[in-house]
C-alpha cells in the first residue's frame, strides 16, 4: 500500500539499487543460477525475475538448508556513553542461490529477548554453530520467508545478547540502535564482522519489513517514528506506542522503577560486558513515579508525539495487530497510535484479536500466515496481490466471529447517566450525591457483584433491546470530591449477562500438544509449532474496558477517564454496568492507602459508550445480575509483567 509519497521514494530507491546491481552484481562462479520464475505483477523498478510468484505469492522455491547464515555488528550511535560507538549484533539468514545474482527485501525482528527471554510462545532462544554462525533463529519467519526470496535478521536490540550498549526502556538506545541496522541495509550505516573488517549489505535492495511482538513491535514503532529510509512496513503485534501508556493511566503508575526494573531484566545473559549502573539510576531519578508526571523522560519515549520520534514522520506503511483482551500492553496503545497514523497519512491495516496478549500465530495460525505473506509480498517485492483494496480492519467482536470494515471505530455512541436509585440510563442528569470508602485491599471481582458495599459505586441500565457493537473507547466524566492530598478512581464498563467468551486467565489460550509446521526446517532450527487455541466459557459477565485517573488535591475534580479500547457484540438481553471504585490494588500502585470518603455528584457523572445503544421498554423483566465472578472471568495482573 505505497502512498504517492512513499511511491516518490520507491521509485527512486529502486531504480538506483537496479543501476548499481547492473554496475557490481556479476554472478559469483559458486552460486547457483536463479531458478526459473513465473511472470509477476509488481511495482515498477522491484526486479522480480528471480522468483517464482504464483497466484500473487512468492513461492518456496530457495533452499533453507543451504542459506548463507552469518552475523555482522552494525555501528551505532555511542548512546551509552563511553566514546565508542554502539555495536549492534545482527543474525542473517539468506537465499544462498540469490547470493550476488539478485538484491533481495529483508523481514526484521529486532528484540531484547533472544538471550535473556526467548522469543515467542515457547520461548525460543538463539543458537549458534561451532563456527559462530547462527544456526537456529527463534520464531518461523526464517523458515517461511528465507524459501520466498527474502532475507530474515534478527536483531539484538543495544545492551542485550551479544550487543554493546546499555537498554533505555524504548528511548533512544533502544531505538536508535536498531534504526542504524535499517540504515545499513539501506547503505546508510556501516557494520563490521567478527574481526572487525567492514561489512556491506550488497545483496539488500533497501527495502526491510520490521515485524515483532510486544517489545518487538514496540522497537517497529519507535523506528518507524524516526522517519528512517528504508523501512517499508512495519507489523507491530501488541505493539508500544507510548512507553507512558505502558507504564501509567492518567498519573497512576502500575508500579514503581519499572524502566529501570525492566532495562536490567532484558539485560539478563548478555555477553557483552558493559557498566550500565548510571543509565539505570538516572532512569530511576527522571521518570517521576512520584507525581505521575507526564515529563520530558517520557516525551523520549513517546511514538505518537514524542521529542525524537512522530507518527507525522512514518514513512513506512503499518498493519497493527492487537488483542482486544490484553492486559499487559493495554489497547489504548494501538487505539491512539491508529488515530495517529490516520491523522498524519499513513497508510494503514489492522487486526483485532479477541485474546489477551498473544501473537496471531498462535490463535489464528492459518489465516494469519497467509495474510502476513501477501502483505509482505505487496509492500517488500511490490507484488499486486489485491491485499491493498482489501477492507482496512478486520476485528473478532466475539469468540470466532470476525467483522471487516474500511474505518474503525464503528460509528455511534451514547450518552448514560448515573442515578440515585442505581439506573444506568440516558436520562435527565440527577441532581443528588452518593459516596463510597476507598478501599486499598479491595479486590475487583468483588466490586462487580451487586448488593451493599461501601467500597464502590455501581449503576446497571435496563436490558438491550438488541444485540449492539460497541467499538472504541468509552469516556467516563465524572465529578469527585476527595478528602485527601492524593487520591485515584478507578472506573470498569460491565457486560452482564450469560454469553461465550474468551476468558482473561492466561490470555484466554491453551498450548496443546500437538504441531503445525509453517516454512522448510533444518536439524537444529525446525517450523513446527504447538497448536494454540482460544479458551471461550460461558461466563456471566465481561469487563468491556477499565481506566484510572489520579486526583491531586482535596478539593472537587472534574475528571474524564478515557477507558481502554474495545470492539464486541453485546447480546440483547444484556445490561451494561458502570463500576466506580477508588483504589485499583488488582491493577496500580495505591496512592491513597486511608479508607477517606470520596463523594460523587450524580449530575456530573455520565459514561459516553461508543455504540448506538437502544434498550428495552422499563416493563420488560431485567436479567439477573451474578452473584459472584469464576475466578476464569477475571486475572490479576502481575505487578511487573514484561511486554514480552
Amino acid at each position: 500500500m505505497a502512498s504517492p509519497r512513499g511511491l516518490k521514494v520507491l521509485l527512486t530507491t529502486t531504480v538506483l539499487a537496479l543501476l548499481t546491481g547492473l554496475l557490481t552484481g556479476a554472478a559469483s562462479p559458486t552460486s547457483a543460477a536463479p531458478r526459473p520464475s513465473a511472470p509477476a505483477a509488481s511495482s515498477p523498478g522491484l526486479d522480480t525475475r528471480a522468483l517464482t510468484v504464483r497466484d500473487g505469492r512468492t513461492q518456496p522455491v530457495f533452499s533453507y538448508a543451504d542459506a548463507i547464515r552469518e552475523t555482522v555488528w552494525v555501528l551505532a550511535p555511542d548512546a551509552d556513553g563511553d566514546g565508542k560507538k554502539d555495536r549492534v549484533a545482527v543474525d542473517i539468514a539468506r537465499p544462498r542461490e540469490l547470493d550476488r545474482t539478485a538484491r533481495i527485501p529483508v523481514v526484521m525482528d529486532a528484540s531484547p529477548y533472544y538471550s535473556c527471554c526467548g522469543r515467542g510462545n515457547e520461548s525460543e532462544t538463539k543458537t549458534y554453530d561451532a563456527d559462530g554462525d547462527p544456526s537456529k533463529l527463534p520464531l518461523y519467519y526464517d523458515n517461511y520467508f528465507v524459501p520466498r526470496g527474502y532475507a530474515y535478521a534478527a536483531v539484538d536490540m543495544a545492551g542485550t545478547s551479544r550487543s554493546t550498549g546499555c537498554v533505555d526502556q524504548g528511548g533512544r538506545s533502544d531505538v536508535g540502535s536498531v534504526k542504524a541496522v535499517v540504515q545499513w541495509l539501506n547503505g546508510d550505516a556501516k557494520a563490521v564482522d567478527r574481526d572487525g573488517k567492514p561489512v556491506r549489505a550488497r545483496w539488500s535492495n533497501g527495502r526491510t519489513g520490521m515485524i515483532g511482538k510486544s517489545y518487538d513491535g514496540t522497537l517497529a514503532n519507535g523506528v518507524a517514528a524516526t522517519g528512517v529510509k528504508g523501512l517499508e512496513t512495519i507489523v507491530p503485534i501488541g505493539g508500544i506506542s507510548s512507553w507512558y501508556d505502558y507504564d501509567r493511566y492518567q498519573g497512576l503508575p502500575f508500579s514503581q522503577d519499572y524502566p529501570t526494573w525492566l532495562s536490567t531484566y532484558v539485560a539478563g545473559n548478555r555477553t557483552e560486558t558493559v557498566d550500565c549502573t548510571a543509565r539505570n539510576e538516572q532512569m530511576s531519578r527522571d521518570d517521576a513515579d512520584e507525581t505521575g508526571a507526564f515529563t520530558r523522560f517520557w516525551a523520549d519515549r513517546d511514538y505518537r508525539r514524542g521529542t525524537t520520534t512522530d507518527a507525522r514522520k512514518v514513512r513506512a506503511s503499518v498493519f497493527i495487530v492487537h488483542g482486544l483482551q490484553d492486559t499487559n500492553v493495554k489497547t489504548p496503545n494501538f487505539s491512539r497510535w491508529w488515530t495517529s497514523l490516520g491523522k498524519a497519512g499513513v497508510d494503514r491495516k489492522m487486526w483485532l484479536m479477541r485474546v489477551g496478549h498473544v501473537d496471531p500465530f498462535d490463535s489464528e495460525r492459518d489465516r494469519w500466515v497467509d495474510t502476513l505473506h501477501r502483505w509482505f509480498d505487496h509492500e517488500l517485492w511490490g507484488l499486486r496481490n489485491g491485499i491493498d483494496r482489501e477492507p482496512a480492519v478486520s476485528a473478532e467482536v466475539a469468540p470466532n466471529r470476525w467483522v471487516d470494515s474500511r474505518t474503525w471505530p464503528a460509528k455511534g455512541s451514547t450518552t448514560l447517566r448515573a442515578e440515585a436509585d442505581g439506573a444506568l440510563s440516558t436520562g435527565r442528569p440527577a441532581r443528588s450525591t452518593q459516596t463510597f470508602v476507598n478501599d486499598p485491599t479491595q479486590r475487583e471481582a468483588t466490586t462487580l457483584v451487586p448488593g451493599p458495599q461501601p467500597g464502590r459505586l455501581l449503576w446497571t441500565s435496563r436490558p438491550l433491546a438488541s444485540s449492539t457493537r460497541i467499538s472504541g473507547s468509552a469516556v467516563a466524566k465524572l465529578r469527585v470530591r476527595t478528602t485527601v492530598p492524593t487520591g485515584q478512581v478507578g472506573v470498569a464498563l460491565v457486560d452482564y449477562g450469560p454469553a461465550p467468551r474468551v476468558v482473561a486467565a492466561r490470555d484466554g489460550v491453551v498450548t496443546g500438544t500437538t504441531e503445525t509446521c509453517h516454512g522448510e526446517s533444518t536439524a537444529a532450527d525446525d517450523a513446527c509449532y504447538k497448536v494454540v487455541t482460544k479458551n471461550v466459557q460461558t461466563t456471566p459477565l465481561g469487563v468491556l474496558a477499565r481506566g484510572w485517573a489520579r486526583l491531586d488535591g482535596a478539593r472537587t475534580h472534574d475528571v474524564e477517564v478515557e477507558l481502554t479500547a474495545d470492539d464486541t457484540q453485546v447480546p440483547a438481553g444484556h445490561r451494561l454496568g458502570l463500576v466506580l471504585v477508588g483504589a485499583s490494588p488488582d491493577w496500580l500502585d495505591t496512592v491513597d492507602e486511608s479508607r477517606s470518603t470520596y463523594t460523587v455528584d450524580l449530575s456530573r457523572t455520565a459514561v459516553e459508550v461508543p455504540g448506538d445503544l437502544r434498550f428495552a421498554k422499563p416493563s420488560t423483566a431485567k436479567a439477573p445480575l451474578p452473584t459472584a465472578v469464576p475466578p476464569s472471568v477475571l486475572t490479576r495482573p502481575e505487578t511487573q509483567r514484561v511486554p514480552r
